[in-house]
């Protein structure tokens, strides 16, 4: 959670609540493996009461603002991309440099649309290479896979998280506050 600590701070969150257990993986396109979307309704998000610190969006989702931690900043900044900001070109301080970093789903044209989708980047250094990829300051990289990496190649829309678990630092969570 230290470079993106709102999109980190909401996936604990939201896998604590057991929002991911018996989820489907919602798209697997040799690109990414993508889940967070509720199977019900219309809400794309995890429906949750809104807060001073959380947005709601148009069904009742929590909306999470999109945040960017760029090299040599002291935090990061958030509701803006790296080219909004005018700062194309520069590094992130967790790029989406290898198989398994784990990146924050929103709208493409909206940066606070982030709610509970999140994906997986299955990595190739001829769609991303290093410093010049499409993800880079336009979507939190908030993680990477650390172990059992392999299983992500074979994911197919429609597998299930049977559950998810936070094994280590759950005491680092933060609540917002009211």
């Amino acid at each position: 959670g230290y470079t993106a600590p709102v999109t980190g701070g909401n996936f604990v969150d939201l896998v604590q609540k057991g929002f991911y257990n018996n989820m489907h993986i919602q798209r697997s396109d040799g690109f990414v493996v993508q889940t967070g979307k509720p199977e019900d309704g219309k809400a794309i998000g995890y429906v949750g009461t809104p807060s001073k610190a959380i947005g709601a969006g148009p069904n009742g989702e929590r909306q999470i603002p999109t945040e960017i931690f760029v090299r040599g900043d002291k935090g990061p900044f958030y509701e803006s991309t790296i080219e909004d900001e005018g700062r194309g070109g520069e590094a992130t301080i967790l790029p989406f440099s290898s198989y398994g970093a784990m990146g924050w789903a929103r709208d493409e044209y909206d940066v606070n649309s982030g709610s509970s989708q999140f994906f997986w980047l299955l990595f190739d250094s001829d769609l991303t290479p290093a410093g010049k990829n499409v993800l880079d300051g336009r979507y939190p990289c908030f993680g990477y896979v650390v172990e059992g990496s392999d299983f992500l190649q074979d994911l197919k829309e429609g597998d299930v998280i049977t559950s998810a678990k936070v094994t280590s630092g759950l005491e680092y969570l933060q609540q917002p506050k009211e």
